[in-house]
């Protein structure tokens, strides 16, 4: 049978390998599976991931964008059942093909249309045809409980930028045998490496200026690229946030380099605005943080777990999900000063938000350990069961604070380090050094539980016994 694809040309100059495919499959391949719902930070790379899912695994593609084709809206207001809304379409849609099993319908920027939300359950219950919705700002609605799967996606990561631009499986595999087996990397990779992390941070992850750049090799490219994107960011906090934080959501949101250029990088509400107050602004970095633009780091003045029963909910920082968006944010030149190595006292910052987009894309809550006497350890995650504190430097630098951790082990209950820097791979006791281009190779993924059976009989066997 002929396949028919009612979709938009895909308009993405390079097909970016994805890692979200891989669970794009699962989901296809899970017996009664529900809807999809694909959330994430706008200009991810949602449409085209699920167009391109879509083209190649059903013989016929329904697509329509609520946005671009508001009119689509009209064909789920008042429908109750999947044949009334097939039926509507049907008379908007010109050669569409509805075909039980073989069919795929996109819902692009579902936010646009409650009733079209909604009706993920009447598809669900039905059965027979699939559908994957898309939406940029779903983390501040609500969600349908139970009619749906959901999956997170976020710009590329380290390791997705390396294969867009052709790096060899081989080698990654490498760097990560060098990573496992603490060995270090041999100096012609190492210097590819570091050139290739400086690289990313100055593009970022978003799809459009990544291809941007491969098509052009110009920075000033990549830079038209970001300005379009936070317009568009602006411009929803104007049209999706509640009215009584619309006038604040720009401020906190302009604040964050200022923020980071601390040496306390503490968030605090005076350097959004003098005078600023907790109450004025709570809301509007809760709206930045649901629609998935920034990510917040918590204190904890404890190392140890669980890490979030110990963080404060008033003390954080707070980073851009995408290290792209930081550096747009900093200013013309600053592509330039990262590639040329030129940043000053900055670096850190970058640096350190680069970790927080690591974690972040990693789907890591992020945290910070920071006491009053000042002593700092830049992120806690866990590790195989423990506490283990990660800090990030943009050049080869001793920090107090890590050998005073080390030093008391027992107070701290830290057995491991982790210090990323502009260095090759070498341990020394606890603490471990790694190159920063190493950051996206971090094993935090949830343990597996594996429980031993429990012998029923042989229980009730005892309390028989100790009853007489």
């Amino acid at each position: 049978m002929e396949k028919v694809y009612l979709c938009p040309r895909i308009k993405y100059q390079t097909m970016l390998k994805r890692k979200i495919e891989d669970a794009l499959i699962a989901w296809k391949n899970k017996p009664g599976h529900k809807p999809l719902v694909i959330m994430g930070i706008r200009q991810c790379g949602k449409t085209y991931i699920s167009q391109h899912f879509a083209q190649q695994n059903y013989k016929n593609v329904v697509y329509m964008n609520f946005i671009k084709q508001p009119e689509r809206i009209g064909a789920f207001v008042g429908s109750k059942d999947v044949d009334s809304i097939l039926l509507n379409l049907s008379a908007q849609i010109k050669g569409v093909k509805f075909i039980p099993g073989e069919t795929c319908l996109i819902f692009d920027e579902i936010q646009e249309s409650p009733e079209a939300r909604t009706s993920l359950k009447f598809f669900k219950e039905d059965g027979r045809f699939d559908v994957i919705a898309t939406g940029s700002l779903l983390g501040i609605n609500s969600v349908p409980v139970g009619s749906e799967d959901i999956i997170e996606m976020y710009p590329l990561d380290f390791e997705e930028f390396l294969w867009a631009n052709g790096m060899n499986p081989d080698v990654i595999e490498a760097l990560r045998k060098f990573y496992t087996e603490e060995t270090p990397v041999p100096e012609g990779i190492h210097v590819a490496m570091r050139r290739y992390l400086n690289l990313y941070v100055a593009v970022g992850g978003l799809p459009a200026p990544i291809n941007a750049f491969l098509a052009t090799n110009n920075m000033n490219a990549v830079s038209q690229e970001y300005k379009g994107i936070l317009k568009e960011y602006r411009d929803d906090m104007v049209k999706y946030a509640p009215d009584k934080d619309k006038p604040h959501i720009r401020e906190c949101f302009n604040s964050i380099p200022k923020q980071l250029a601390k040496e306390n990088k503490k968030f605090q509400y005076s350097k959004v605005k003098p005078g600023g107050r907790g109450e004025t602004y709570l809301g509007s970095l809760q709206w930045l943080e649901d629609a998935g633009i920034i990510c917040r780091c918590y204190n904890t003045d404890i190392t140890g777990l669980p890490m979030e029963g110990n963080a404060k909910d008033n003390v954080f920082k707070v980073y851009t999900a995408d290290i792209g968006l930081l550096i747009e944010m900093l200013g013309p030149g600053t592509r330039a000063d990262i590639l040329q190595g030129n940043l000053g006292g900055f670096k850190g910052a970058i640096f350190e938000n680069l970790m927080a987009d690591t974690l972040h894309k990693k789907q890591q809550s992020l945290y910070y350990f920071l006491k009053n006497s000042g002593l700092e350890l830049d992120f806690l995650v866990r590790m195989k069961g423990e506490c283990v504190p990660l800090e990030v430097k943009a050049k080869t630098a001793q920090s107090k604070s890590v050998q005073t951790v080390l030093k008391h082990a027992d107070k701290y209950h830290v057995k491991h380090i982790i210090k990323f820097g502009d260095y090759n791979v070498g341990r020394e006791g606890q603490l471990l050094t790694l190159p920063n281009y190493m950051q996206f190779l971090l094993d935090l993924e949830p343990e597996e539980i594996v429980l031993e059976p429990i012998d029923v009989d042989a229980v009730n066997a005892l309390a028989k016994k100790i009853l007489g």
